[in-house]
């Protein structure tokens, strides 16, 4: 949603713009073939161009191969070619002659480069980010991909492009989406994490812990893993206080709304239990006591799984109607351009997508 009078001349034609992209779409994709995977290149100022060129110079090719579509600027990716210094692989661009079924396409959402700067807020790298987005999201709610992938997005980048309300991923999906109820899945070999809240100041995330809105998380927890090839998932409550409030010593969330709402999803036949210190509860899951936790804020998850595994992390939105991953980074302007950022998690998050699109995700 952005205000009255702040859209620029190129976000007012957003949506218009999007649907034309998707009519493209179907240029590229072939009526029983093996749908492609949509892969966004995030704000072009960070690592994203750069780590989608790596991970195109190493991809493996073949019959067995999912295609994938690359959404964002052409000039981007070649920046990011550039930075990492990797030639690009034959992309084909949709729309255009041969496009159907090639192994690699790229459909180029326009704005030039102008002004452009590695490591540099820009409202035309945020409109290109966000633009991206919303294309690969009309598409897979088109059937035109099996699902999306993403790189970093900038929040100060689209705030600057007039996306005020739209802080990240979740929120532009919630919003093309109509989903009512989101949650943001992190996934390392060995550890889930799906989160309460993510985008809220630490004060605001512990008044966002209620008993309502705690079931609400734990049931689509539930649901979701299960469509994804894990029923039955046992699901370990995190506590919010330290020691798990200590009888009530060190704050009342546990006593008041955690284990009210861990007894009233077990009533529905969910296998979730706790809550448990938040000490703790990450590493018993990881022994394989649990199959997920439910995290009360941010950096609660991300802090546990980035000491884990930060390499192999990545993303799942869990609550829209088609699969989304994500690198488990930022734009890291710190070192856009520099050509030493890693590909790894963009790797894993294309490996995850996969695994989610065919149920597999108890094999990641």
């Amino acid at each position: 949603m952005r205000p009255q009078g702040t859209q620029t001349a190129y976000t007012r034609k957003l949506s218009s713009r999007s649907d034309s992209f998707c009519m493209m779409v179907d240029e590229y994709t072939v009526s029983g073939a093996r749908l492609p995977l949509a892969l966004t290149l995030g704000d072009p100022a960070g690592i994203g161009p750069e780590v989608a060129t790596r991970l195109l110079a190493e991809r493996a090719s073949g019959p067995d191969v999912r295609p994938l579509l690359l959404i964002g600027t052409r000039w981007a990716l070649e920046a990011g070619a550039e930075a990492a210094g990797v030639t690009l692989p034959e992309l084909v661009d949709v729309p255009g002659p041969d496009t159907a079924g090639a192994p690699l396409a790229l459909l180029d959402v326009g704005l030039g480069p102008e002004g452009f700067e590695f490591g540099r807020v820009d409202a035309r790298c945020g409109e290109i980010a966000v633009r991206s987005v919303e294309t690969a999201a009309r598409a897979c709610l088109a059937g035109q991909v099996a699902g999306m992938v993403t790189c970093p997005i900038h929040k100060e980048a689209i705030h600057a492009a007039g996306y005020v309300d739209d802080i990240g991923h979740q929120e532009i999906l919630s919003r093309l989406t109509g989903a009512d109820w989101t949650a943001t899945m992190l996934m390392t070999p060995g550890l889930r994490v799906v989160h309460l809240s993510t985008h809220k100041s630490l004060i605001e995330a512990a008044r966002y812990v209620t008993r309502d809105n705690v079931l609400h998380k734990l049931r689509l927890t539930a649901r979701t893993l299960s469509t994804w090839g894990l029923p039955g998932a046992r699901i370990a409550v995190a506590a919010l206080n330290p020691h798990g409030g200590e009888g009530g010593l060190l704050g009342r969330e546990e006593i008041d709304e955690l284990a009210p709402a861990v007894a009233d999803a077990r009533a529905e036949g969910l296998a979730v239990s706790g809550p448990w210190p938040a000490d703790s509860v990450f590493n018993r899951a990881i022994d394989g006591e649990f199959d997920v936790v439910l995290a009360l804020y941010h950096d609660q998850g991300h802090i546990a799984i980035k000491v884990h595994d930060f390499h192999a992390s990545t993303t799942a939105t869990l609550g829209i109607p088609f699969v989304r991953t994500s690198v488990d980074h930022g734009t890291a302007f710190d070192i856009a351009g520099r050509g030493v950022a890693d590909p790894r998690s963009l790797a894993a998050a294309v490996a995850a997508a996969e695994a989610l699109i065919d149920g597999r995700l108890a094999q990641l």
